[in-house]
């Protein structure tokens, strides 16, 4: 008799408990909450990089480690040239000269143009760089 009285109640707590928490056992799809996709371009497209500075500050720009920095004004957008994402990855490296933190902003204006626009943050230490891959993946770093 306790046994199937003991059986009862741990099987009616277990029916309750699921009740309760139904979500629980439901599984859901990414698709319903998965946010955005990352931005991409297609591997080797000729794809061109805008970067607008929507700081009050000048910000000093570098594209990759090669080439030397260039000031970019408030409100200025620099366009450079395509570049076809099969060659080597791409960094475009910003700072501001007074330790400010930035945020850099990404959107695909075109199915070949990429725009990084520049905003002030508060969070230390903020984005430094975009890095465009080869593969066609686009990281903010």
């Amino acid at each position: 008799m306790s046994k199937i009285v003991s059986s009862t109640i741990i099987a009616t707590t277990l029916l309750l408990g699921i009740n309760n928490y139904p979500n629980l056992a439901v599984a859901q799809t990414c698709a319903s909450k998965c946010g955005r996709r990352p931005l991409q371009f297609v591997p080797g497209q000729l794809v061109r990089v805008e970067v607008v500075n929507r700081t009050p500050r000048v910000l000093a720009l570098q594209k990759s480690e090669f080439s030397e920095s260039i000031a970019i004004q408030p409100g200025q957008t620099i366009k450079f040239e395509q570049v076809r994402l099969t060659e080597p990855n791409i960094s475009l490296l910003f700072w501001d000269d007074t330790g400010r933190s930035l945020s850099a902003s990404l959107s695909k204006l075109n199915a070949s143009t990429l725009r990084v626009e520049l905003r002030p943050n508060w969070r230390q230490p903020g984005d430094r760089s975009v890095y465009v891959r080869d593969d066609g993946m686009i990281n903010v770093l």
